[in-house]
């Protein structure tokens, strides 16, 4: 199983990076994680526009999701070899109305369903091409979710946006790498059930006992060297910030 951050800017892209969205690649199959601001053209440096197998959207907030109105373009749009095929798109309850809204001038006589397969998450199991793929509700003012992904033998976990909680605990247990969001700086915000600071992914992944700690969602006011600080203090396993286009092989 390989990773590849395609952005991890948190709230709305940085100088440097798109916002979230981590393309997920085994046997031969793609799976999107996650597609906010900015993060279709960077995906394009890493895999074909019509080269994507499948899209999991963790919430319906725009620095997660709002990329997926321009991709409709390019699929409904699509001139050699006529539009391109539905692929699933699994998202929360309402996301294919929601991404219709902000296009905002999809004619009814098209509808965003005709390049996208969408189908509702809710808290479980299932699976996508080689992926086992657990989901659970995390804590966010919308619903929210976030996922264990595994693939033989090995596990990654993403926790898209969310507070200290339960449920990310269980979806983080052994996992190989726990790409988890950090958004706040310790003793500086302190907001329940939004974000996660750095000591508190440290503390996430200390008590899951994960094998590999990667900060992502890390905004442009936030800076990024005290959240990788605070967690170390939490996590005595390895702890880094995401980077755009970094690749981790697990």
């Amino acid at each position: 199983m390989k990773l590849t951050v395609v952005g991890c800017s948190g709230s709305f892209p940085s100088a440097d990076s798109a916002c979230s969205s981590y393309l997920v690649e085994a046997d031969g199959f793609r799976l999107l994680l996650d597609m906010g601001n900015g993060a279709l053209g960077e995906l394009q440096r890493h895999c074909g526009l019509y080269d994507l197998d499948a899209v999991i959207l963790s919430h319906l907030h725009a620095d997660h999701c709002i990329d997926m109105c321009a991709y409709f373009v390019a699929r409904y749009y699509r001139f050699e070899g006529g539009r391109a095929s539905a692929i699933p798109v699994y998202g929360p309850e309402g996301t294919e109305q929601r991404l219709s809204t902000a296009y905002d001038d999809v004619p009814s006589e098209k509808s965003m369903s005709e390049v996208f397969d969408f189908r509702t998450l809710k808290p479980g199991t299932f699976d996508i091409g080689p992926f086992s793929v657990r989901t659970d509700e995390v804590s966010h003012p919308v619903e929210a979710y976030g996922f264990r992904i595994e693939h033989r033998g090995k596990v990654l976990t993403y926790s898209g946006d969310t507070g200290p909680c339960e449920a990310l605990g269980g979806l983080a247990e052994g996992a190989d790498l726990f790409l988890c969001e950090s958004s706040f700086t310790d003793g500086k915000e302190d907001v329940p059930d939004l974000h996660l600071n750095g000591r508190q992914a440290g503390e996430q992944a200390r008590d899951a006992r994960v094998g590999r700690l990667v900060l992502t969602h890390i905004p442009p006011w936030t800076d990024p060297s005290a959240n990788l600080r605070d967690a170390g203090k939490a996590f005595d396993g390895p702890v880094e910030l995401a980077r755009p286009r970094a690749v981790y092989e697990l």
